[in-house]
């Protein structure tokens, strides 16, 4: 790849509206330096002759959408001469990122986020590297690499006169940066139950809080292997990256690891939010059995009172007594009155 001036990418960029865009779709891009040319295919217009190997001096993008039938799909790879398993683990929905070298290119296996209604939805992205083509793989529309696109046919940043290996730093920077995005949104959350804590009674905090530290662990079970796939890109390990590349993939690396020393953070509030619930719950309930506590020993005596004149012998002195009411009652007051002193200066009540 030939030098070039530094390059800073725009972070934190949102994902593109998915609203109107197709299910399934194939988007096939060529560029060289000079001249981009692209297509969109969908519906029945996908067909594995919609795609040729770049020719000696162009590179090529191809990104493939809903296309999650093997036969398809393998239509599509053999030409290039991808491996059956390459194959068998696109289909896989469910993926542990990971990177694997077949010689010719590499492959990429990646999960995403995204939070929608409060509820964190996990998606998986693939990426075949080759020497003049990156294809990558979603299972359905996530507006993600729509500003690679549009890189691409406006030549931003001198995209097109770089090098595969930069093409591919692009799209796995565009997946760190994503992850910054969703993190925000855990972040907000967090701080939103955290004020939560010590207001009125609300009994779905508990699950609420447990429902954000779970989410930590799912983020945290992508990012740790998407973290060892960009150290090993680092360590060039992989002959399709050049040198000049890994400038670029050690600030991605760099990204990754402060996503997850974030990540650890906030999962660490999270935690200590738990454990402050529970403590504040007991206190509160520390509190009620004190004051039921006062209560009782307040009619413990008044009860010690009444069943003793409840007896039934003819000879007790006050039972004839014509104060006798009177004094029982004046004596039961002033047991409640020494009592509610008592304890209020204990600072019990």
């Amino acid at each position: 790849m030939n030098p070039h001036p530094s390059l800073s990418l725009p972070e934190r960029v949102p994902r593109s509206s998915t609203q109107d865009v197709p299910e399934r779709a194939l988007h096939v891009l060529h560029y060289t330096p000079a001249r981009v040319e692209s297509h969109d295919y969908t519906g029945t217009d996908i067909h594995y002759q919609n795609l040729h190997y770049p020719d000696a001096d162009e590179l090529a993008w191809l990104h493939f959408v809903g296309i999650t039938d093997e036969a398809t799909l393998r239509a599509f790879l053999t030409p290039y001469g991808i491996h059956e398993l390459v194959l068998e683990d696109i289909l896989n929905r469910r993926q542990r990122p990971k990177i694997e070298d077949y010689g010719d290119y590499v492959f990429i296996a990646a999960r995403v986020f995204e939070y929608k209604n409060n509820k964190l939805n996990a998606d998986q992205v693939y990426l075949l590297i080759g020497k003049q083509f990156v294809m990558t793989f979603q299972q359905r529309p996530l507006g993600l690499f729509s500003t690679i696109r549009d890189y691409l046919e406006k030549n931003r940043f001198d995209i097109r006169a770089r090098g595969i290996d930069f093409l591919a730093y692009t799209f796995l920077d565009r997946l760190v940066d994503d992850y910054f995005l969703v993190l925000d949104h855990y972040n907000t959350r967090v701080e939103s139950l955290d004020k939560q804590l010590f207001a009125a009674d609300n009994d779905e905090l508990l699950v609420s809080i447990h429902k954000l530290k779970r989410d930590a662990m799912r983020l945290r079970r992508a990012l740790l292997p998407q973290r060892e796939v960009l150290h090993q890109l680092v360590r060039g390990d992989f002959a399709l990256f050049g040198q000049d590349a890994h400038v670029y993939l050690r600030d991605v690396y760099d990204h990754s690891q402060q996503l997850i020393e974030s990540l650890d953070g906030a999962r660490d509030m999270v935690v200590s939010m738990m454990d402050v619930h529970l403590s504040y719950q007991s206190n509160r309930l520390n509190q009620q059995m004190r004051v039921l506590t006062v209560i009782t020993i307040l009619f413990m005596p008044l009860t010690v009172i009444t069943g003793i004149y409840g007896m039934n012998f003819d000879h007790m002195p006050e039972l004839h007594w014509r104060y006798g009411y009177f004094m029982v009652l004046g004596l039961m007051a002033t047991i409640i009155i020494s009592l509610l002193t008592y304890f209020h200066r204990r600072r019990w009540l």
